[in-house]
C-alpha cells in the first residue's frame, strides 16, 4: 500500500507514464508524461477501463488493490507469460537458422526459406494475440445484425483451397443458402477460417472436412467436422484453452489461439460452441446460435 503523499512524490519524479489510483480507481497522482499523453486529469476523477485500454503503455499503481484486481492481474500475468513463452520458440529457431546460414557449405536458400516461415509464425501469433485482446476489450463488435452464411463459407473455402490440396484434405460444403448467422461478415470469416484451417492442419492426408450450415426452429448451426484421427478424451475438454495444443498439434505451426478466438466470438454473439470426438471419428466442432 502506498500513501497519497508518497504517491505524489513518486509521480512527480517518474519519467514514465504513471497514474496512481485509489481503490475506486480515482486519480490520486499523475506523472508529467502521463499528463502529456492523457491530457489534464483532475485529481478525484475516475479513470475508466476504456482509457486504460487505449493507452497500453500506461503504468497504473493502486494505493489499495480493488477486490477484483488480484484475479485480473493473475489472469493478465499468466497470459503475458504464455505469450512470451510461445514467442520464444520461433525466435529461438530463427536464431539457429540464421547462425547456420553463416556456416561454410550451408544451403542458404533453404535456410532463409525456413527462417521466413518462422517469421510468419511469429507474426501470426502476434496478430492472433492482438485480435483476441481487441475482442476482450470490446473494441471489436462481434454481433451487428446478421450475415447470410453461404457466401462467406464459399469465400473462405476458396481462400484455403491451396492449403487443403497441399495437405490432401478434401472440403465438402453443405450450406443452406437461406441461413443467416448473428455475426458481422468479418467475425463469421474469422470463425470459419480458424475452424477449417484447424481441420486442414490436423485431420491428415486423405481425410474430408465437412462444413455445414443449417437451421431449425430453435437454433442456427455451424458445424465443421473431419474424419481424421480425432482427439483423445483427455485433450477434448481443453481444446478451447489459449495456447493449448494436444500431442499431435505440438508438432504443427499453429498459434494455439484459433479455437479460443472461435469460442470468444461465438459466445459474444450469444451462441455456444462445443467439440466432440472419439476413436476414428475425427473432430466435430459445433457453433449453435439461438433462433430469432
Amino acid at each position: 500500500m502506498v500513501n497519497e503523499e508518497l504517491a505524489r512524490t513518486l509521480a512527480a519524479s517518474c519519467g514514465e507514464s504513471l497514474v496512481v489510483l485509489d481503490s475506486e480507481r480515482r486519480i490520486v497522482a499523475v506523472s508529467a508524461k502521463a499528463r502529456d499523453a492523457l491530457g489534464d486529469l483532475a485529481g478525484g476523477r475516475r479513470l475508466g477501463e476504456d482509457v486504460m485500454s487505449e493507452h497500453p503503455n500506461l503504468l497504473v499503481l493502486y494505493l489499495e488493490s480493488p477486490p477484483e484486481l488480484s484475479a485480473y492481474q493473475e489472469l493478465r500475468a499468466g497470459f503475458t507469460a504464455a505469450v512470451s513463452h510461445e514467442l520464444r520458440t520461433p525466435l529461438a529457431r530463427l536464431l539457429v537458422l540464421l547462425e547456420s546460414a553463416a556456416l561454410p557449405g550451408s544451403d542458404v536458400a533453404e535456410l532463409m526459406e525456413r527462417a521466413r516461415q518462422e517469421v510468419e509464425q511469429a507474426r501470426e501469433l502476434i496478430d492472433d494475440v492482438l485480435f483476441l485482446g481487441e475482442l476482450e476489450t470490446g473494441r471489436e463488435v462481434v454481433a451487428l445484425g446478421s450475415t447470410r452464411a453461404q457466401p462467406i463459407v464459399e469465400e473462405v473455402v476458396a481462400s484455403l483451397a491451396d492449403r487443403a490440396d497441399h495437405a490432401q484434405v478434401e472440403i465438402d460444403v453443405r450450406a443452406d443458402g437461406r441461413v443467416e448467422l448473428p455475426l458481422r461478415p468479418r467475425m463469421l470469416r474469422v470463425v470459419l477460417e480458424n475452424l477449417i484451417a484447424n481441420a486442414i492442419r490436423y485431420a491428415g492426408p486423405g481425410s474430408t472436412c465437412t462444413v455445414e450450415v443449417s437451421e431449425s426452429a430453435a437454433a442456427s448451426l455451424l458445424r465443421v467436422s473431419d474424419d481424421g484421427p480425432g482427439v483423445g478424451p483427455n485433450e477434448l475438454p481443453r481444446l478451447f484453452e489459449r495456447f493449448y495444443r494436444g500431442d499431435q498439434a505440438r508438432t504443427s505451426r499453429g498459434t494455439g489461439l484459433g479455437l479460443a478466438i472461435v469460442k470468444h466470438v461465438v459466445t459474444a454473439a450469444g451462441g455456444e460452441v462445443e467439440a466432440t470426438s472419439g476413436p476414428a471419428r475425427g473432430l466435430e466442432i459445433r457453433a449453435r446460435f439461438p433462433g430469432s
